[in-house]
């Protein structure tokens, strides 16, 4: 699409756009070839539940992350940020380095470029001068880090006339997220290469795929920002989170006598045992102790050593987590797993599908909170704000420990709620900020690139 078109389209992203260019002109003396973009989302249902293999339902919001780009004929990389606060990079398309340790911003710009690189084996990467701006809030739990990621691989994709499907940009996007060390399962990557106006998305893995979920008329889903900011690369509590999974998926083998070596997730489990979820839970509750396992107990019940456990089940940035909460990980796992399609379910209903939903909503949060304790006490007490004052459910969305919560709020509640809100949780903040941190919003569409014409 050409981007003179945008501006009947959508006024606003086009003026940013334009914006956007002309930071671009200002830095590297020449105008872009194109604009990529690529939404953030907000996730409905389905937390900390793609990297162990079971479906989630999110839609993609209509903030995004946006490349302005041109290819130059050398192989010069340069990265620039419209928000000064962001340092410069530069670097080379034929010898750049991801820094997994400490990763700067520009990093998941690098690991886009790299997964396009390796996975369509370009050889030639021309240079590349890019300027990036954003509206999705960062480190806010709406995906802003992916969004970087999926931009820089379609800007890459495009740049290099590679011929790849959404589908492709989506797994490519999701396997080279890894490269900065998050251990993260496809979601996000996947909603911001395939979403649709209007539609929310159920996304599974293994192969990925989405189907459509309309969602019933009568409510508005709401964002609320905790204002307790946690980058998912910052810290080990997200990717402890997927090693306890993954030791649980072992240790449920090895009870139930499977072959280990075929093993990676919680969901491999379960469609080994071709039992249904609610047996999933009921097994658990047989099998696992509260008290957590420490390494010595794991690796008797796998018959390794206590440093073989370490090596093959932990991450680089785990290593030193010597106790794992399996019965409640593997808990919540099961119990979201089969929240996603009840929600999936009473979105089609005809009888208080958003009670229902509501309700759905606010066992998510608990399990979350309580199983998987993903959330922190500012989350907590957001979320039970939100319901007070006159949100049907609301729940953490994203990775946790801060960022933002989602509440599925009756339409003609809207300005009631955000009015509570505002002279409660938000008291201390101006109209300028305020308006940030609480918004509505509805599916909005997927990455695309704009040609500058």
């Amino acid at each position: 699409m050409d981007l003179e078109s945008l501006k009947e389209t959508n006024v606003e992203r086009y003026t940013r756009y334009k914006t956007l260019i002309g930071k671009f002109v200002e830095k590297f003396n020449e105008d872009p070839q194109f604009v990529s973009r690529a939404p953030g989302r907000v996730n409905l249902i389905g937390e900390h539940i793609d990297y162990c293999g079971y479906s989630v339902l999110p839609m993609a919001l209509t903030q995004d992350l946006s490349l302005a780009v041109r290819t130059n004929s050398s192989t010069v990389l340069r990265v620039s940020n419209i928000n000064s606060a962001f340092s410069d990079y530069i670097g080379d398309t034929t010898t750049f380095t991801i820094n997994s340790d400490k990763p700067a911003w520009f990093n998941y710009i690098l690991c886009g470029i790299k997964g396009i690189i390796e996975s369509s084996n370009i050889s030639n990467l021309p240079g590349m001068d890019i300027m990036v701006d954003g509206s999705v809030p960062q480190a806010a739990g709406l995906s802003s880090s992916s969004a970087l990621v999926c931009a820089a691989g379609l800007a890459t994709a495009h740049a290099c006339n590679c011929s790849l499907t959404r589908l492709e940009l989506a797994d490519i996007c999701m396997r080279c997220e890894h490269y900065i060390g998050t251990q993260g399962g496809g979601m996000d990557q996947s909603i911001s290469f395939l979403a649709q106006q209007g539609m929310a998305k159920l996304i599974s893995f293994n192969p990925l795929r989405s189907d459509n979920v309309v969602l019933p008329d009568g409510a508005v889903f709401v964002v609320t920002n905790s204002c307790v900011t946690m980058k998912k690369a910052d810290t080990a509590h997200f990717n402890t989170r997927v090693t306890e999974c993954k030791v649980a998926a072992q240790m449920l083998a090895s009870w139930k006598s499977l072959d280990r070596s075929q093993v990676k997730t919680l969901g491999d489990v379960h469609e080994m045992l071709g039992v249904d979820l609610d047996s999933m839970v009921k097994m658990v509750e047989d099998l696992m102790h509260d008290h957590p396992y420490n390494v010595g107990e794991v690796g008797q019940q796998l018959g390794m050593s206590g440093e073989e456990v370490k090596e093959k089940l932990l991450f680089k940035n785990t290593s030193q987590v010597d106790s794992f909460k399996l019965k409640q990980r593997a808990t919540h796992v099961f119990s979201e797993a089969r929240r996603v399609f009840k929600f999936k379910e009473v979105c089609s209903e005809t009888t208080n599908p958003l009670v229902k939903l509501g309700e759905l909503m606010n066992e998510s949060h608990d399990s979350c909170s309580r199983l998987y304790e993903a959330s922190c006490k500012e989350l907590d007490q957001l979320t039970e704000l939100c319901r007070k004052h006159g949100a049907l459910g609301s729940r953490f969305t994203g990775a946790g420990w801060g960022g933002c919560a989602v509440s599925l709020v009756p339409s003609d509640k809207l300005n009631s709620f955000i009015g509570s809100l505002r002279t409660s949780y938000y008291a201390n903040m101006n109209d300028d900020e305020f308006a940030k941190a609480v918004f509505f919003t509805a599916p909005g569409g997927g990455a695309g690139v704009y040609l500058q014409l």
